[in-house]
């Protein structure tokens, strides 16, 4: 999809609402807002949007790694297995 063919005004959004929601939930497309022919907002659907946020942190979680990675901040296998059972066992006391 092109970001160019899902531009709208605010007055076509006011316009068309549910028109244009039942669209973006069909067809799962993203559709940009604009006022005053500036960019403003964006409009999708939810299901959509939590995939986004769902990759987002995924990403986060990769460039956390690879930072300790590179640092040497990380612990071996075993080291992170008795680290587990460490806090089980002080967990059941």
């Amino acid at each position: 999809m092109k970001i160019s063919e899902a531009v709208k005004p605010i007055s076509y959004l006011k316009a068309h609402a549910s028109e244009i929601i039942r669209d973006i939930i069909d067809t799962n497309k993203t559709l940009v807002i604009t006022q005053n022919g500036e960019a403003k907002a964006i409009l999708q659907d939810i299901k959509k949007y939590e995939q986004t946020q769902d990759s987002m942190a995924l990403l986060k979680i990769l460039a956390l790694s690879n930072k300790s990675y590179k640092d040497k901040d990380y612990k071996s296998v075993s080291e992170s297995f008795q680290s587990v059972r460490d806090r089980i066992k002080q967990s059941n006391i």
